[in-house]
């Protein structure tokens, strides 16, 4: 069994640096059948998905990652992410906290994103 820590460090490295710099670029990461949960919003399949974070109300962001937390899930190596942490948005001073879960499916050594949801944390 991969090193599932590891695996979820790499991955969310991965996939902030990617949103930070070309949210184009993620599509890679999601297939036909992966949803993502955005704020109470479901969408399926990576279209859909990517349409949906290209169509975010800003144009820079940075994401602080505080925690990350990696379980295994079954036997074929897939892992669930955990992440909270900050996001700066264009030129905002004050950090909007957030929480994000990944569930990342193992397929034949490449992972994909199967589910993703996102919430902002308010209070």
């Amino acid at each position: 069994m991969a090193d599932f820590n590891a695996l979820a460090t790499q991955f969310t490295q991965f996939y902030y640096q990617t949103f930070d710099t070309d949210r184009s670029q993620l599509s890679s990461l999601y297939r036909d059948e992966s949803m993502l949960s955005f704020e109470g919003a479901q969408l399926q399949g990576a279209k859909d998905i990517v349409e949906k974070l290209m169509g975010l109300p800003f144009q820079r962001v940075q994401h602080r990652i505080s925690t990350l937390d990696a379980q295994p899930t079954g036997a074929n190596g897939s892992v669930v992410v955990m992440v909270t942490g900050e996001l700066l948005l264009d030129e905002e001073q004050m950090a909007q906290r957030y929480s994000q879960v990944f569930h990342l499916v193992n397929n034949g050594g490449n992972y994909f994103v199967l589910n993703d949801l996102f919430r902002l944390n308010y209070g």
